[in-house]
């Protein structure tokens, strides 16, 4: 669980790596994302108003996508506070977690879909789990990343490290030929493996540690004037 307290879009606490939510936070409201089961009782939100993320909830953002309703909130999420950091610009969204979400939001703040792959550790498990002598690599130096492997791991890692890069890169290029100049905007728990020196190379690029949770405020926001209104 991640959790961040913010006030009037300004972010004042935040707690990553599931720590819990200090005793006594109170609020106006709070928005809750979560892409598996929900218990809001064990989350012990100190607020009388929460909002769930879900299919269908009024966003500030467009939806462009056949299937809405498996879209992912977290990918939703990510949108709007992409919409909220870029307004009036289009925005390359690169979600680094256990799965890799490449995503576009074009500069009318519409979301058009994007692209799902499978994250550095599935990958890794995936090339030991189904070969007969691939070891599980655990361990690896993110700032160097071989393009040619002179041994089975830098090879493991080549083809992990250096292939996610540049398909991700390819996903930018792509993206960019239809809006020269969208914002590529970073996040998630393994962005140190597509940041750094010698890393991502896709010109103008942000890290958000905290995207999702910064598009999560804006939704709590956007449903807050619409209640008032």
């Amino acid at each position: 669980m991640k959790w961040a307290l913010f006030e009037e879009g300004r972010l004042m606490l935040s707690g990553l790596d599931c720590e819990p939510l200090p005793a006594g936070l109170a609020s106006d409201c709070a928005m809750v994302c979560a892409t598996g089961r929900l218990d809001l009782e064990a989350l012990k939100l100190g607020t009388h108003k929460v909002w769930v993320l879900q299919n269908g909830m009024p966003l500030p953002i467009g939806i462009d996508y056949a299937t809405p309703h498996t879209l992912g909130p977290d990918r939703i999420a990510a949108a709007c506070g992409a919409k909220a950091m870029t307004e009036g610009r289009g925005c390359v969204i690169i979600d680094a977690g256990t799965c890799i979400t490449v995503d576009y939001l074009d500069p009318q703040g519409v979301y058009r879909g994007g692209a799902i792959l499978p994250g550095f550790e599935m990958k890794f498990r995936a090339l030991h789990t189904f070969t007969a002598k691939l070891p599980l690599i655990t361990s690896i130096d993110s700032a160097k990343q071989p393009v040619t492997g002179r041994s089975t791991q830098e090879s493991i890692e080549a083809g992990v490290l250096t292939a996610t890069r540049y398909a991700v890169e390819g996903f930018v290029r792509h993206y960019r030929t239809l809006d020269p100049e969208a914002l590529v905007v970073v996040t998630g728990g393994d962005a140190n493996w597509l940041l750094g020196e010698g890393c991502l190379q896709v010109g103008d690029c942000r890290w958000e540690p905290l995207l999702v949770m910064q598009g999560l405020a804006a939704i709590a926001d956007y449903l807050t004037k619409l209640e008032n209104n």
